[in-house]
């Protein structure tokens, strides 16, 4: 890739949404922690750098730090919010504690339409979330854009190609944030914007093959999901036949999908395929398991066990592969600065007790939307390629409490419903991620005149951009009034069902 935009991340919320915003201009980008040292940074040849925001003061004792050479560098800077407020502190500035905070949509007034601020309205709603700003600029710095209670809501030194932001351009909220971030990548950082999927493709492609060499083999990690399978189609394209894809079927999949993962891979890309049936295994260790992260450890654990199984029988294999995307990793607190918000059981490593020595995750930098488009490019189906986002473990975090195969039959039929109803009025490439979940609850109903107490469904649907942020679906009520009618008519054991408004944050898009 010839174009390249590092962002340091100093913990801030946003960070993965400025990678999402440069890569949605077609400028691959990569977060990288703060403490990365400025050679390795340099060495990477990078054409422009972005330091993101951060919930530390630039005056706390332990607050993050780089090194004052990096804007000697000569490579363009855009700084945000705790970004600025470091530049301008490293540069000479002053940074003070504001008399008044501010927080959410502001009205910030561009001084200077040009440059940075090329094309934005002369006033704009832009989202801040600051306590701390800079009052006095660096010199060389001037200001070029203000608030009532910001006096540098942003500044720039055109002659080192330095820009600072006090607000965040890659938020949604900010209405003129995308075309700020276009100006630094193609004014100031020089960019052409050539990174497509196929770009990607091609680059992903050349590095597994000099990863494999001509005669290594591969043994992959298929679980049935997008990700899995568009690794799968990639590495296919990469070696070939020396791929041997592994599909453990734990009897959590939804309805169909099993066999659809059968046909794609022995047809339309003949690799060598195994498919395990392991569904009593998974359902026996599983059994009156009621914590979520025991149940995500317990399928984990016997992934790696089965794929164990199966190298076992296959004799050596040179590698490990799996279809960990960026958010996976993000979640799992392996990104810079990341807390663990549910892990991933595939996230962390290399899994020793396989016995391999080397993995390859080819999708491990790509976001959600990222990976279907990659798979569209490398020729997978249509409908594999646009279902429905699912979890590693499976229904088994879609069933809350102890999970059991007649809790999953509920699951999975109440949500072939609710995949079917939405499709059927269109909606199906509108709503980013829908499906049921099994509550612990149960209720009192009437049924054929006698009384019922069986259990309550929930239906989730979220609108998102990047799945790092949602908001839950606005569906029609004729729509949900539909699905209910059916789901309590169609499904054995479902009395009740009811619609989960919560958005992301505070609530994780699955519920476990």
């Amino acid at each position: 890739m010839k174009e390249l935009i590092l962002i340091l991340d100093f913990g801030g919320q946003y960070t993965q949404l400025i990678a999402r915003r440069v890569r949605e201009c077609h400028v691959y980008s990569e977060v990288v922690p703060w403490n990365t040292p400025l050679s390795d940074l340099l060495a990477r040849r990078p054409r422009g750098i972005i330091l993101s925001g951060g919930p530390a003061s630039v005056h706390d004792e332990d607050a993050p730090q780089i090194p004052a050479a990096l804007y000697d560098a000569g490579v363009p800077i855009l700084g945000i919010c705790y970004g600025m407020q470091l530049t301008a502190l490293l540069l000479g500035g002053r940074v003070e504690k504001a008399a008044q905070r501010e927080y959410g949509r502001v009205a910030v007034r561009m001084k200077d339409q040009q440059g940075l601020l090329g094309g934005l309205k002369s006033v704009s709603s832009c989202w801040m979330s600051h306590t701390w700003q800079v009052t006095s600029c660096p010199p060389g710095f001037r200001v070029i854009a203000e608030t009532d209670n910001c006096p540098v809501a942003a500044m720039v030194h055109e002659e080192k190609k330095i820009c600072c932001v006090q607000f965040h351009p890659e938020v949604t909220h900010t209405e003129d944030g995308s075309m700020l971030i276009r100006n630094f990548l193609f004014r100031f950082c020089g960019c052409s914007g050539d990174w497509t999927m196929s770009a990607f493709a091609d680059s992903a492609v050349r590095q597994i093959r000099k990863t494999v060499g001509e005669t290594g083999t591969v043994l992959l990690a298929l679980s049935g999901g997008v990700d899995s399978s568009v690794a799968a189609a990639l590495i296919y394209r990469a070696i070939g036949k020396r791929l041997t894809c592994v599909f453990v079927d734990h009897g959590l999949l939804r309805k169909g999908e099993s066999d659809q993962v059968c046909h794609v891979f022995s047809h339309l890309f003949p690799v060598r395929f195994i498919r395990a049936d392991a569904a009593a295994r998974f359902f026996t260790d599983l059994k009156d398991v009621t914590d979520p992260e025991e149940k995500r450890h317990i399928i984990g654990r016997d992934f790696i066990e089965v794929f164990k199984a199966e190298a076992s029988a296959l004799g050596k294999m040179d590698y490990f592969a799996q279809g960990t995307i960026y958010p996976d990793v993000i979640e799992s607190g392996q990104g810079a600065n990341a807390a663990v918000i549910k892990s991933h059981h595939n996230v962390g490593g290399l899994p020793k007790e396989l016995g391999f020595t080397e993995l390859i995750e080819p999708l491990r930098m790509l976001f959600k939307d990222e990976v279907r488009a990659l798979g569209e490019t490398l020729g997978l189906p249509r409908e594999l390629v646009w279902r429905q986002p699912f979890p590693g473990p499976g229904l088994a975090i879609r069933i809350i409490g102890a999970v059991t195969p007649e809790k999953a039959e509920i699951v999975r039929e109440s949500d072939a419903i609710l995949r079917e109803e939405i499709a059927a009025v269109g909606l199906d490439r509108h709503v980013n991620q829908y499906f049921t979940v099994l509550t612990n609850l149960r209720s009192v109903g009437v049924m054929g005149d006698e009384r019922t107490y069986d259990y309550t469904v929930a239906l989730r649907a979220v609108t998102t951009d990047d799945f790092m942020t949602a908001d839950w679906a606005r569906l029609p009520y004729d729509l949900i009034s539909r699905i209910s009618a059916r789901i309590v008519n169609e499904v054995s054991h479902v009395s009740r069902v009811v619609l989960d408004v919560t958005t992301k944050p505070p609530a994780s898009i699955e519920w476990e």
